[in-house]
């Protein structure tokens, strides 16, 4: 654990916020979302404007529908690379 290094925080985005910039870049509505990955546009706004909580499982739904890796989504704004020892 002595090579620990705890990850940075780069900017202030919320979930909500990830979910709304990564369809957007994609061009896709909330109801072109829906029918990717089949949670209701309803649902869909109410996660991107903090209504309700994403959780683990629609993440990975959303991340597969939006090519990503859950983690973007779950964790927007925080730099986990990995520095070489040099």
């Amino acid at each position: 654990m002595k090579d620990f290094k705890p990850a940075k925080r780069h900017v202030d985005v919320s979930i909500g916020e990830s979910v709304r910039i990564l369809r957007e870049l994609q061009e896709l509505s909330q109801n072109d979302l829906a029918k990717l990955c089949g949670i209701p546009q309803s649902t869909i706004s109410a996660i991107e404007n903090e209504r309700v909580s994403l959780g683990v499982e629609r993440a990975k739904t959303l991340a597969r529908a939006l090519r990503c890796h859950p983690s973007v989504i779950l964790f927007p704004g925080w730099d986990v690379s990995v520095e070489s020892a040099a």
